[in-house]
């Protein structure tokens, strides 16, 4: 089943600055080939249900072996049967409203 997440991992105990380890997660989900937009406060990604979430649990397991003690994680996910709809396809429908 494919799925659309918009993910946003927060390490705690590691100090005020997060990038190095967004950039770690980034990494995780390009190696797993699954499509991705990184955006202010999280990244989109696009993909199968069970490649999204083997990558969501090797993000975790990257940071914790950067260091930080304790994550905190939001997950918003959407699944569509009715047919395929992509992240721009979502974005491309509101623009052409504007």
């Amino acid at each position: 089943m494919n799925v659309l997440v918009d993910l946003c991992i927060v390490p705690i105990g590691v100090g005020v600055s997060l990038s190095l380890y967004i950039a770690a997660c980034e990494k995780v989900l390009a190696d797993a080939s699954l499509k991705t937009s990184l955006h202010s406060y999280g990244t989109n990604i696009e993909g199968e249900w069970d490649d999204v979430f083997a990558a969501v649990k090797r993000c975790h397991e990257v940071v914790h072996e950067m260091g930080a003690p304790r994550i905190t994680t939001t997950i918003k996910l959407g699944t569509r049967t009715d047919r395929v709809q992509t992240m721009e396809d979502k974005v491309r429908s509101v623009q052409e409203k504007l």
